[in-house]
């Protein structure tokens, strides 16, 4: 039976090289000639729209004013420019080879999971040739909660294909304990990687299914996905 790999993008996907940062700081200087803004915010497995809002209240700003539609504006009109000076950023280790292998099998659905505005991940995933892979997603520009975009992104590949899918027979690829979190909260199992800013212990800690340190060992990683795929196909919850 199909299954879906949901992946978060920023630490998991790609590192953009602070592209995103620079743009919000950009876009809130803009708009209210606040420098730096947003420096020394959490801003790991947390949506746009809750990292903007964040800063707001931080900075004393008052967010419902019409002020969070036109951040997002300023903010995607910066974006593009600080993603291509950055050439991008890099694309972390093993994730061609990953989708590759994912895609070519022909039992899984790939999506995205991820608390950037759609054209925000749509931008930040165009240098790496990567939005090939992904033909629907849940973004944080469906919810500011993150908990609730795995919902989403089920009902978009149904729609999409016609295919019914279980939110337990999807798996979120992350690097937070909110990627852990939002998959948790609705049964769905996660595989969780140090590749951003939080160890292997930490994402033991929040609940991770599986923890690797990098998903550079593409046949390993495979395995375990498929192991995962063949216990829901026999009922068996766990790896």
């Amino acid at each position: 039976m199909h299954a879906l790999v949901l992946f978060d993008i920023d630490g998991t996907l790609i590192d953009s090289g602070g592209a995103g940062i620079a743009a919000l700081n950009q876009a809130l200087e803009d708009l209210t000639g606040i420098k730096d803004g947003f420096n020394g915010i959490d801003c790991a497995g947390k949506t746009d729209i809750q990292i903007i809002k964040e800063a707001c209240e931080k900075l004393h700003l008052e967010s419902d004013n019409g002020l969070i539609p036109r951040f997002v504006g300023r903010y995607l009109t910066h974006l593009k420019p600080h993603v291509q000076i950055r050439n991008g950023g890099r694309v972390k280790v093993g994730i061609h080879n990953l989708l590759n292998g994912l895609a070519q099998d022909g039992n899984y659905g790939l999506g995205l999971l991820t608390g950037n505005i759609k054209e925000g991940a749509r931008l930040k995933l165009e240098p790496h040739s990567l939005n090939e892979f992904f033909s629907f997603g849940a973004f944080g520009d469906d919810s500011e909660d993150r908990n609730q975009l795995l919902p989403i992104a089920v009902k978009r590949y149904s729609e999409l294909t016609g295919k019914v899918v279980d939110f337990g027979r999807c798996l979120v690829v992350g690097d937070t304990p909110r990627d852990v979190a939002c998959a948790r909260v609705h049964g769905a199992q996660c595989l969780a990687v140090a590749t951003g800013r939080h160890s292997v212990e930490d994402l033991e800690r929040a609940g991770a299914n599986l923890t690797l340190s990098d998903l550079s060992e593409t046949e390993l990683v495979l395995r375990r996905i498929e192991q995962i795929r063949l216990g829901w196909d026999h009922n068996i919850a766990r790896w």
